[in-house]
């Protein structure tokens, strides 16, 4: 067993793919095919479960993909050591992102971080399941850091790096009897339909639980993959929506009304315990970066 074969096995099982994840390690797929044969080989047991239709880890797969992972970081690790800034920091980061956060300017950012350290790949990945899916595939090695919005309670055991809050505004339709008011309560708002995000997004998170809180549980009635786009339905009439100040809301059909005992929205750098060199990196990007621009939106 050595480290490329391990590099193999976890590329397989995160691309669900030989193909895929012969493209991302720039090999042959067969190549690929044969480093996986070889290793189940030599541990006598099945790693994947192939079809025509999809590559599936196997429970014993399963059960091992965490220790693969270890032992591919703890090699990485001992490299760092080893030999520091000797050719400049290596490796790679698999971060977590949710789109369109329009105060933060990731790309700026991440091409400072490869300008600084260009031997380091960068991997973004999304989650239909939103920050809870991106904390999920923290805590399964899937992702190296994140950019959460979810609770501190929710990130219990990772290392975590607040970048900013947000408070939420309620955003009405201007016809809406509530809209003329300078604030809501948000039991005001309790028997209203409403426009959001997918469960496991982090602002529907911290809105569910705050309405739960209250004893009043909302009745959703759209859901849009996009936090930005939540106001572009509200305006077409289709319920109210509470959103964290981190967007543009605007157009003449819309008001935005302050919350009087409304939650607060966290926006989060978060890594697990040992991450690699070209991790701790990046997390201190974030972490510098954080304060120079807080998260607002544009009120129109």
């Amino acid at each position: 067993m050595d480290e490329r074969q391990l590099e193999i096995f976890a590329a397989v099982a995160e691309e669900s793919s030989f193909s895929r994840a012969a493209r991302r390690l720039f090999a042959a797929q067969s190549t690929v095919s044969a480093a996986v044969r070889s290793l189940e080989q030599e541990l006598g047991a099945k790693l994947f479960e192939r079809s025509t239709r999809s590559v599936e880890l196997t429970p014993f797969g399963e059960s091992v993909l965490g220790d693969a992972r270890a032992a591919l970081e703890a090699m990485e690790r001992i490299r760092a050591r080893a030999s520091p800034g000797a050719e400049g920091l290596r490796g790679r980061v698999r971060l977590g992102i949710f789109s369109n956060l329009e105060y933060l300017d990731l790309p700026e950012l991440l091409g400072r971080f490869h300008r600084e350290h260009p031997l380091v790949n960068l991997r973004l990945v999304v989650s239909s399941a939103g920050s809870t899916g991106l904390v999920d595939d923290l805590r399964h090695s899937r992702l190296d850091v994140a950019l959460v919005g979810l609770p501190p309670q929710d990130l219990g055991g990772l290392d975590v790096a607040p970048l900013g809050e947000a408070e939420f505004v309620a955003v009405l339709p201007a016809g809406h009897p509530l809209a003329s008011r300078r604030s809501v309560k948000l039991a005001e708002l309790a028997g209203e339909s409403f426009v959001d995000t997918p469960p496991g997004f982090g602002n529907r998170v911290v809105v569910d639980r705050a309405f739960e809180r209250l004893g009043k549980p909302r009745t959703v009635v759209a859901e849009v993959p996009e936090l930005p786009a939540v106001p572009l339905y509200v305006a077409e009439g289709l319920g109210i929506a509470v959103v964290p100040l981190i967007t543009t809301v605007s157009g003449a059909r819309l008001v935005t009304v302050p919350l009087k005992d409304g939650p607060v929205w966290t926006l989060s750098a978060v890594a697990r315990p040992q991450h690699n060199a070209a991790a701790a990196a990046l997390l201190e990007l974030l972490t510098t970066h954080r304060g120079s621009t807080e998260p607002q939106a544009t009120l129109r």
